[in-house]
């Protein structure tokens, strides 16, 4: 019977201190090998910084960490050659071709003449680039920089990807072609780290973890963390809506509301809370309730519920 492969990532205790400020907080994390895992909070969480540890980047001020099966707390340079590192800013040159730029990266990374050539058609065909090596960086659109700076990275065939937030300020189109790109990359059994703030990134993860103020509040599969709210999401839809946000935010046992689309989520205290109860509250403020009726949880109200247990945890 074969042993199961190592994680891609575990920390322990990760810390790292910027002054008075604790970036991230004894993070405990496991990345298993061949996943897309998604890290996931809001700004000021310790996405970045946390990246940019398991990428040797920044030393950290306490713990542990592994990637790829390297100690990056006592071998960062050898995790580097091991990782690719996608940055919120396109670490691109805008004033070389994407031609130069592929030239450039596989330079750097030590890769060779030839390997250099047969990696950087392959990328340029994976990331539909091909007819565009002579344009300057500087003139590409946001969804193509970004395919760059991905093909870029991958040049010298890391063993794990990190991708800080790289949907942030991307057009709709080129972010579906993005995710595209990630899937397929993952199918060829490439393990993918990626920070972001959107929630509904997170459904398309095979593993979550969210973070706030540097700590972990949870990880785990998106339907396993779903799960934890079973019975306490109420799904209502009302006229008009803009009253009703208030009207149920006010209502007994409503921990929160979230607007999703044309319908409220409404997060309650526990699952024996009466809608009925929370229908006539509703009603009275002069909203018409068209249904209210519990309803799958969306990752928003799984992170509103992790966030506010540990705002009540910290007083």
């Amino acid at each position: 019977m074969t042993s199961p492969a190592p994680p891609a990532i575990a920390t322990a205790g990760l810390t790292r201190r910027y002054g008075e400020t604790i970036a991230v907080d004894g993070l405990t994390w496991t990345v298993p090998a061949g996943t897309i895992c998604g890290l996931v909070g809001p700004d000021g969480a310790g996405k970045t910084t946390t990246i940019r540890l398991l990428c040797g980047l920044i030393p950290p001020d306490a713990g542990a960490a592994r990637v790829a099966g390297v100690d990056v707390v006592r071998q960062p340079e050898r995790v580097k050659p091991l990782v690719g590192y996608v940055a919120q800013r396109f670490a691109i040159y805008g004033d070389l071709t994407i031609a130069e730029n592929l030239r450039f990266f596989a330079d750097a990374y030590g890769v060779s003449a030839a390997e250099r050539e047969a990696r950087s058609r392959e990328l340029l065909a994976l990331t539909r680039l091909s007819e565009f090596t002579g344009r300057l960086a500087d003139h590409l659109s946001g969804g193509m920089r970004q395919k760059l700076s991905l093909a870029c990275a991958l040049l010298h065939r890391p063993a794990v990807l990190f991708l800080d937030e790289p949907t942030t300020g991307v057009d709709p189109v080129s972010r579906r072609d993005l995710w595209a790109l990630l899937h397929r990359l993952n199918g060829d059994g490439l393990t993918i780290a990626m920070s972001t703030p959107y929630m509904d990134e997170a459904s398309r993860c095979h593993d979550v973890a969210f973070l706030s103020r540097g700590r972990l509040l949870a990880g785990g599969t998106p339907q396993a963390l779903r799960d934890r709210l079973a019975g306490r999401v109420l799904a209502l839809r009302a006229t008009p809506l803009p009253a009703a946000r208030p009207a149920a935010a006010a209502a007994p046992g409503v921990r929160s509301v979230q607007v999703l689309g044309d319908r409220l989520h409404l997060l309650l205290d526990t699952p024996d809370v009466d809608p009925d109860t929370i229908r006539a509250h509703v009603t009275r403020a002069g909203v018409h309730v068209h249904s209210l009726a519990l309803a799958t949880p969306a990752m928003e109200d799984v992170f509103v519920s992790l966030a506010s247990s540990e705002e009540k945890e910290d007083g």
